[in-house]
């Protein structure tokens, strides 16, 4: 079985479900967002301390659950986003805060992987932006926001961590 199947060739693909809709539509951006940031994340674990790597690989699931979420019309989910998933995150932000010392601004780009932490970052706060859009005009699950929110919080510690070798 070929993973050409040609049935996006005139802009349209298909939905969990069965639905086709356009490549512009902004439930695929939201989703094809939240694919670009696994990618970066892969990319950036690459680049990170190993002690990162069991944060950013459970991140990295999470992220084929929001990605399935936002690919999927409807609340009906096999494997859903939850309040646990949300906690893993807390729990994180609270972890590095006590290691890291915020008192300003922070210039992205301290070195090579904080600076892709911080685009890691930026493209969560990206699909965070696309998620809202879509919830304005779509249902979706309230709890992809607060996934999306919670995320760029650790990337940015993430970031902060590297710069700093903690």
């Amino acid at each position: 079985m070929s993973i050409a199947t040609k049935t996006g060739d005139n802009g349209e693909t298909s939905l969990f479900g069965g639905a086709r809709v356009s490549k512009e539509n902004i439930r695929v951006e939201a989703y094809g967002t939240i694919d670009e940031l696994n990618s970066f994340l892969g990319l950036t674990k690459n680049l990170s301390q190993p002690k990162n790597h069991i944060i950013i690989e459970k991140i990295q699931k999470q992220l084929f659950q929001v990605g399935a979420m936002l690919a999927t019309p409807g609340e009906n989910f096999s494997n859903p986003i939850m309040e646990e998933d949300l906690k893993f995150l807390d729990d994180i932000v609270e972890s590095l805060e006590k290691k890291v010392n915020l008192s300003s601004f922070v210039i992205p780009g301290e070195n090579l992987p904080s600076a892709y932490f911080d685009v890691c970052r930026t493209i969560a706060r990206r699909a965070e932006r696309r998620i809202v859009q879509l919830k304005n005009c779509d249902t979706i699950s309230g709890i992809l926001i607060k996934y999306a929110n919670r995320l760029s919080d650790v990337l940015f510690l993430l970031a902060q961590i590297e710069a700093k070798k903690i």
